[in-house]
């Protein structure tokens, strides 16, 4: 799994005339130029922005509207709950590409092409189903007395999900929030769909600009390949811990 991205590394350190000589060799001489004037372009950075904006958008949305669905599903008994869940984890044998073109002219009617929340509403949307059933068998699982006694202090249901709740499910709130924020990092069709404006446009946008921009210079769109993935690497070397955590204890809650 790590020689394609070692690979990346090192050809984006060689120029073109020597990866088309020496393809699987040590770059020599290393040239550096191919990453500087990546990081040194204002552009590079306006894609990053616009990427960082929108996974942190629709990480906030997706959480906080799934974890209030959870909370109605795993500790409240209503009449049509099951069939109503059931109809939630239908959405994960939902593709998004069965949806492309009735979103987009839902979209277009509401005024939301080049605009950020025109990208961030409908991935919170279709990132809903995980979500909730991660959630939700979390939140089953935690013990009813403790609830009855929040209750014989005075805490009602909301202040229960906001005091008890939500502290005691941090590992799973950080689960779901890593697999929404690479989700999100990573999607390429919905912002292709919504923004014609280039400057909005995400890090996978920039990544297919660039090669087209670049199409003959393989060492130059290497280099870009592997500046745009660090992010989302960096970010998922850091919350590692907290995302395997947040899935073993779902898996025993659940």
């Amino acid at each position: 799994m790590a020689a394609p991205l070692v690979y990346a590394v090192l050809s984006g350190f060689k120029s073109t005339d020597q990866l088309s000589r020496n393809p699987i060799g040590l770059p020599d001489p290393w040239v550096t130029s191919n990453y500087t004037a990546i990081l040194g372009s204002r552009s590079f950075w306006q894609l990053l922005g616009s990427s960082t904006l929108i996974a942190v958008g629709t990480t906030l949305m997706v959480v906080a509207v799934s974890a209030l669905a959870a909370f109605s599903f795993a500790r409240f008994a209503f009449r049509g709950r099951e069939a109503l869940f059931t109809l939630f984890t239908m959405g994960l044998m939902f593709p998004f590409a069965v949806a492309v073109l009735p979103l987009f002219l839902l979209l277009r009617s509401i005024g939301l092409l080049d605009n950020p929340l025109g990208v961030i509403l409908p991935q919170a949307a279709f990132g809903l189903p995980m979500t909730i059933v991660i959630l939700r068998g979390f939140f089953r699982e935690i013990p009813a007395e403790l609830e009855e006694a929040a209750t014989l202090d005075g805490c009602g249901p909301l202040a229960f999900f906001w005091r008890i709740l939500l502290p005691m499910a941090r590992p799973a709130l950080g689960t779901v929030s890593v697999l929404a924020v690479v989700a999100s990092w990573n999607n390429f069709l919905l912002p292709l769909l919504v923004f014609n404006e280039p400057s909005w446009w995400t890090l996978p946008l920039g990544v297919q600009q660039f090669q087209g921009q670049y199409s003959a210079e393989y060492a130059r769109i290497f280099a870009y390949l592997v500046i745009a993935m660090v992010p989302a690497l960096a970010f998922y070397s850091v919350a590692e811990r907290q995302l395997v955590g947040g899935l073993a204890a779902g898996a025993t809650k659940g």
